[in-house]
């Protein structure tokens, strides 16, 4: 909901604020008092177009700001988050800067945004409806939603049935297109799989094997120098000979220090831990004799590992460094050759489940259009009598639902993603669904029934569009509404319908209204009156909330333009009794 709208240079408005609350909110004045200037910020804010003219004279830059309640909506919250703004207390500040130069900038949540994106994030929260200004129902993707919404849970349901088999259809028909279209490369590939698995097959390596062979080949090519090396080294531990060892010489050094053992104690235990090294030299020593003794010259050993390993490294050449990479590719690309050779297999399973989603599509689509149908006419007696009531007694509103069919021969050969046969019919689809909805008036009696924007006025068109929100109120998803001279061409009776209804609309929304007519403004559950003042040189605008009593003075002014004539207020007071039922806030 719109909590706040702040005004600065912007038209005759140097700086005004208008607080907005739940239900009606009308706003009144003199005729160039600058009322519509709400409505231009409200565009302004909305993402529409700037316009340098409308920049207070004398002004360098006009500034709009619209305070949003974000309540439940939870996907705008989101998206300006995804803006880069900043939802704080539960409250977005939407602004826009247009300068005297035309330069426009725009800024949600405090984060500065490209306009197209500020008109991205408010488009769900206000639909304008103005003598020039007439945006969310006059298109047909809006009118199928708006249609769809008014038939309710049952249509709901047939929607998103529709839409979860298209989804499983169009993936179901894209997979068939790739794996027919890739058959012949699919052939390839399982070929060069073939002969990859038939050459790790015929090697048969072992995890791990590349690096045991490597260590192996080592030591047989070098076993002369370490046999050498291992018989040295166990004559410098312990020497069959009479020459000089470790072992000899470390047990002498445990004897000279273990003979003065009594004599200090620190000495006795430098022969203990020598004692140690002893037991330790010992074993290293029988250690290394016996390695010396196992490591001899094997050539023919030494060229069967040779051999193996260049068969291992033909393979790890082709697929993967190492032999346990060669054994996944192995296992991999085998489950790929099990899914290459069942290409056929697939094909006709594709092509059985694409014939079954296309029979399950058809039926749902027909029980859709049947239901939108049904709604269509429900729906369009409804505004058409609502009509009848704002003054436009002729107006019958119809509700097209058609499909595009296609012709048999043309149908027949349809690949993937060709139309629909629905009964005995050929017809084009989407998501959707197979109908094209239209909303056409007939604005006279013997006329024809043209698309909105064509077949009406700029105030009939405003009409339409109220008789419209009143019909759909409680199914739609936007929270505020704004009518600019709805009640253009009405009067007497007609314009108390026109503001009972739009106090009707306000109890699923909020509504804000321009008005000159004082039937429509009683009606109201907060009257703002735009105020003209004059310092000698420049005109300025400024809002303000009226009391009671102010309300019956501009209710007055309205209805004879004189604030304080006793029978205008008599009758002002009149027409706020008649109205007080009726509104949205009680």
């Amino acid at each position: 909901m719109l909590e706040e709208i702040r005004i600065g240079s912007l038209g005759v408005i140097d700086s005004s604020t208008l607080e907005l609350g739940p239900g009606l909110t009308v706003i009144t004045g003199e005729t160039g008092a600058g009322k519509t200037m709400i409505v231009t910020a409200l565009g302004l804010l909305l993402g529409g177009r700037a316009d340098s003219g409308a920049v207070r004279s004398g002004a360098r830059t006009a500034r709009v700001e619209g305070v949003v309640r974000v309540g439940d909506l939870a996907a705008f919250a989101a998206a300006v988050e995804e803006a880069g703004g900043e939802v704080e207390d539960d409250r977005v500040v939407l602004a826009r800067n247009v300068s005297s130069e035309g330069r426009s900038r725009a800024f949600v949540g405090g984060a500065a945004v490209p306009v197209s994106s500020l008109a991205e994030l408010a488009e769900p929260l206000v639909a304008v409806h103005g003598q020039s200004d007439q945006h969310r129902l006059l298109q047909q993707r809006a009118q199928r939603d708006a249609l769809d919404r008014f038939g309710g849970a049952k249509t709901a349901k047939l929607v998103a049935t529709y839409g979860d088999l298209f989804r499983r259809l169009e993936a179901t028909e894209r997979e068939l297109e790739e794996v027919v279209a890739t058959a012949r490369e699919r052939a390839r590939e399982a070929d060069l799989l073939r002969f990859g698995l038939g050459e790790i097959e015929a090697v048969s390596p072992e995890p791990g094997e590349d690096s045991s062979l490597a260590a192996e080949e080592t030591r047989l090519g070098f076993a002369d120098t370490l046999r050498t090396a291992a018989e040295q080294a166990r004559e410098a531990l312990s020497s069959d000979q009479d020459n000089p060892d470790a072992l000899a010489t470390t047990s002498a050094a445990r004897t000279l220090l273990d003979g003065v053992r009594e004599h200090d104690s620190e000495a006795g235990e430098l022969a203990d831990r020598l004692a140690e090294i002893t037991y330790l030299l010992s074993d290293v020593a029988a250690d290394v004799a016996s390695y010396a003794s196992r490591v001899d010259t094997d050539p023919a050993r030494l060229s069967t590992v040779s051999e193996r390993r260049a068969a291992l490294t033909a393979l790890t050449r082709k697929y993967g460094d190492t032999i346990d990479e060669v054994l996944a590719w192995s296992e991999q690309s085998a489950r790929r050759l099990l899914d290459l050779d069942n290409t056929d297999e697939r094909i006709e399973q594709l092509r059985a489940a694409q014939q079954q989603l296309r029979t399950e599509l058809a039926d749902a689509a027909d029980a859709l259009s049947t239901a939108r149908s049904t709604s269509a006419r429900k729906l369009a007696q409804q505004v058409s009598a609502e009509l009848t009531l704002l003054a436009m007694p002729h107006a019958q509103l119809t509700i097209s639902v058609v499909q595009h069919e296609v012709p048999a021969a043309e149908a027949g050969s349809a690949t993937a993603r060709g139309p629909l046969k629905v009964g005995q019919r050929w017809v084009r689809f989407a998501p959707s669904g197979i109908d094209e909805v239209e909303f056409l008036l007939a604005a006279n009696t013997g006329s024809d029934p043209r698309p909105l924007n064509k077949g009406a006025s700029g105030g009939e068109l405003s009409r339409v569009m109220l008789a419209l929100e009143v019909a759909l109120a409680g199914t739609s998803p936007v929270p505020t509404f704004v009518f600019d001279e709805v009640d253009a061409g009405v009067g007497g009776a007609a314009a108390v319908e026109v503001g009972r209804r739009l106090a009707q609309l306000a109890k699923n929304a909020q509504v804000l209204v321009v008005t000159h007519l004082p039937q429509v403004a009683a009606y109201a559950d907060r009257h703002v009156v735009v105020e003209k003042s004059h310092d000698g040189t420049v005109t300025s605008s400024g809002l303000t909330v009226l009391d009671p009593a102010a309300r019956e003075r501009e209710l007055s002014r309205m209805l004879a333009g004189l604030a304080d004539s006793d029978t205008a207020l008599a009758h002002a007071r009149e027409l706020l009794d008649v109205a007080q039922p009726a509104r949205a806030l009680g």
